[in-house]
């Protein structure tokens, strides 16, 4: 790694400089053929090739088309915000209005995710307002959900495979300082409600079951003295009690969250949540750390990442929790099929503090089978990033289908899109198709059918 160059802009981290459409240099193995539409992915890739910490890069969408077997094209673009259209600017001078106090939302990256919804797609980030983008990749401009949306809206809404709906909420540093939504399938917010929490906390995701919303409350807190001083924003603070907070997915303003104390920790990412109708118990997957920045932005020594279950009791109103495995991973998913409801099979990817990692891992967990897990193993030099579940087209089993992720070869400096048998992750891909770029290491996708 080049000398003063931070973890986060090294090796595959490093931004790319070029915008391009291009056909791929080859496929090796075989598309299933029944695979037609697009593997999206976003990640941060700063414009003027520097960022302050790996949050603040440009979003950058990368995708494949794939059409009845063939590989059409790889395409990568920025979101056009204000960001982006102000290359190097301060981000508070952009958003802050000094003379009303007001945050404009449209100042954001755009560089965490991208989800589709009432046939649209939206590149989130969750400082901001989502960004609606074209398959094509091109800048529609911010969404509000017809005005509806007043908040930030959280990088890791969920879609519920029962009623379609769009669940999620946005968190501000200021009061109200949590807000949860409710979209139907059209897209329409039929439900807006303030979740009273007595402070700013980073809350990047959350967690829904079929009956239920789960608001993670954990020890990152906004530090405004700190940020206005100069210093980094967030903190870890032993005086926050760490809980998860339950309501009722359709309950009126007047139903009270039910909040269970969990052992200190932070949450990026939950896996899945569901209910047993038998006993109310609630039970929680998701990839866990002990403390984070616990000494400042700089200290990563509360621990890597590994998946962890938690159980509530409302009952008792106890916790119930436990590692599942000890092997640092992240970037949990399930297949779409299964969220908010009990599953067998959930899927994260390996993870490391380096900018170079020798080699990348994908895991399969049966967690009916006490959480064993099935490892695809990638050759020396090859790393990747999430993995994305996509259900084959006959679906006779959970783990029936693919995960498809983008890989980076240190050998070549170049990349592919791996395609793998969910079922036996063992094996060789199915196919690898190969672009004649770099993909940099980014956060989170989807497979989007045609």
């Amino acid at each position: 790694m080049a000398e003063n160059v931070p973890l986060y802009l090294a090796g595959n981290n490093a931004p790319v400089a070029e915008e391009v459409t291009l056909e791929p240099a080859k496929v090796v193995g075989e598309i299933p053929a029944e695979l037609s539409g697009q593997f999206f992915r976003n990640g941060p890739n700063p414009r003027t090739g520097w960022s302050p910490h790996s949050f603040a890069g440009d979003g950058m969408i990368h995708t494949v088309a794939l059409e009845g077997g063939r590989a059409r094209w790889y395409r990568n673009r920025y979101v056009r915000t204000p960001l982006y259209e102000n290359p190097g600017q301060s981000r508070f001078a952009l958003a802050f209005d000094p003379e009303t106090g007001r945050i404009d939302y449209r100042v954001t990256t755009a560089n965490t995710h991208l989800v589709a919804h009432a046939g649209r797609l939206f590149a989130l980030e969750e400082g901001g307002f989502p960004y609606e983008v074209t398959p094509e990749l091109a800048t529609i401009g911010a969404y509000t959900f017809d005005g509806a949306l007043h908040t930030p809206m959280t990088a890791h809404p969920k879609t519920c495979p029962i009623t379609g709906e769009l669940l999620f909420f946005g968190y501000r540093l200021r009061p109200p300082y949590l807000t949860y939504y409710r979209a139907d399938a059209a897209g329409k917010v039929v439900q807006t409600r303030v979740i009273d929490v007595p402070r700013a906390t980073m809350m990047h995701d959350f967690a829904v079951t079929r009956d239920h919303v789960i608001f993670l409350d954990l020890p990152v807190i906004f530090d405004a003295a700190q940020a206005a001083a100069g210093g980094p924003p967030w903190r870890w603070d032993d005086g926050h009690r760490a809980r998860f907070g339950v309501l009722p997915r359709t309950a009126g303003d007047d139903a009270p969250v039910r909040w269970y104390d969990v052992a200190p920790c932070y949450v990026w990412h939950t896996m899945n949540a569901f209910e047993d109708p038998a006993t109310g118990t609630i039970t929680i997957t998701g990839t866990r750390v002990p403390s984070l920045w616990r000494e400042g932005p700089e200290d990563v020594g509360g621990g890597l990442p590994t998946l962890y279950r938690w159980t509530l009791d409302p009952r008792t109103g106890t916790v119930t929790e436990a590692a599942i495995d000890d092997a640092p991973s992240e970037f949990p998913r399930v297949a779409d099929s299964a969220i908010g409801l009990p599953h067998r099979y959930g899927y994260t990817a390996s993870f490391a503090l380096a900018a170079e990692p020798e080699r990348s891992e994908i895991y399969a967990y049966d967690l009916a089978d006490g959480g064993v897990r099935a490892v695809h193993r990638f050759p020396s030099g090859q790393t990747c990033g999430e993995a994305v579940f996509v259900a084959a087209g006959s679906a006779a089993g959970e783990n029936d289908g693919y995960l498809m992720t983008f890989v980076h070869d240190r050998a070549t400096d170049r990349s592919h899109l791996a395609i793998l048998n969910a079922a036996d992750l063992a094996a060789p891909p199915l196919a690898e198709v190969h672009v004649p770029v770099r993909v940099p290491a980014g956060f989170h996708g989807n497979w989007i059918p045609a």
